[in-house]
């Protein structure tokens, strides 16, 4: 009796149409790419529009997508492009609104120490140079191993080590200038 032959395994709906591909990404990544903007320093009003911005790329970019890092890495990377260029073009108005929301910080009661904590982490990370800033949301916040953010940013591993030491050295020294008591006149 001769064998059938063996089916020939059809393609997901997703793998085969771009736009469902691309709205997969987009539910399984979305949470981390708006985190990963608003740890970057964007402002919080315009993370959605700066969100909207990444995945415009990625609809974009998705064909290019070689898979040489994990597919977080590369959403990473284009968010820390887009976050840049928001940062070259708002530069002024951030500066400004950094100024005035560090003014009025320490008069504004917050009712909860978590929504305390998230601004203060996203104060301290403001400070920190981009490279360093980048390196310490994705290992530290984000959970990523060394060696997917170095393939993620075109780095070495050994850099993104020297960085993250960097970045805890840096956000230590300025977290201990945020609760040191102040000195009286």
């Amino acid at each position: 009796m001769p064998s059938s032959p063996a089916p020939t395994p059809t393609p997901s709906p997703a793998a085969a149409d771009p736009s469902a591909r691309l709205a997969a990404i987009y539910r399984e990544h979305f949470a981390f790419v708006w985190r990963s903007l608003r740890r970057l320093g964007v402002p919080e009003e315009a993370v959605d529009d700066a969100c909207q911005d990444v995945f415009l790329v990625v609809a974009r970019r998705l064909d290019d997508f070689e898979g040489r890092s994990t597919l977080r890495t590369w959403l990473f990377g284009i968010a820390v492009r887009v976050s840049r260029a928001r940062w070259r073009t708002n530069g002024r108005r951030r500066r400004r609104e950094a100024a005035a929301a560090e003014a009025g910080a320490a008069e504004v009661e917050r009712p909860h120490e978590r929504c305390e904590a998230r601004i203060t982490l996203h104060r301290l990370l403001f400070q920190l140079s981009e490279p360093l800033r980048e390196v310490y949301i994705l290992m530290e916040l984000e959970g990523m191993t060394a060696p997917e953010v170095a393939a993620g940013l075109g780095l070495n591993v050994n850099t993104v080590y020297t960085r993250l030491r960097a970045a805890r050295r840096d956000l230590e020294r300025l977290a201990a200038a945020i609760t040191a008591p102040k000195e009286s006149r």
